[in-house]
């Protein structure tokens, strides 16, 4: 049985030591787990990312969001380039451990298009709609 699957039946209030959990946590074969980045006063999901134990450690010892980056292969601390950052609020494993959820104050758009959310792209019935405009060129937040 998994450290995560052993609060299921836990009463609130219960614990476990955290260096055991991620010792047990269900990795994948590069060593990430996804991690959704949720802002923590409006519950409006920002965006997904990676992140390997190395930047979850940082996380938690800095407040402030490191990713893995998959495409540079190297760590990603949100808002470095562009100076719009996440500030950890609160972190949460979903049930099984496969998942992360960053509760966060984000500064700014988290998209690296420019727009507050990733998700602006909505399916309606055969359609994939663009439903919100960037709140800053990427030219101008990148510095390009």
């Amino acid at each position: 049985m998994t450290k995560l699957k052993q609060t299921e039946g836990f009463a609130p209030g219960d614990s476990l030591p955290l260096a055991q959990v991620l010792d047990d946590l269900p990795w994948n074969a590069d060593g990430l787990l996804p991690a959704i980045a949720q802002q923590h006063d409006t519950g409006e999901v920002l965006m997904l990312a990676w992140m390997n134990r190395q930047a979850l450690e940082e996380t938690l010892h800095t407040g402030r969001v490191c990713y893995w980056s998959r495409s540079r292969q190297s760590f990603w601390r949100k808002g470095e380039s562009s100076g719009q950052v996440q500030q950890l609020k609160e972190l949460r494993f979903d049930c099984d451990g496969d998942t992360i959820l960053l509760r966060v104050d984000q500064t700014g758009p988290a998209c690296h298009t420019g727009r507050r959310d990733c998700f602006y792209n909505k399916v309606q019935g055969d359609r994939v709609v663009v439903d919100t405009a960037p709140l800053i060129d990427p030219a101008t937040l990148y510095g390009k």
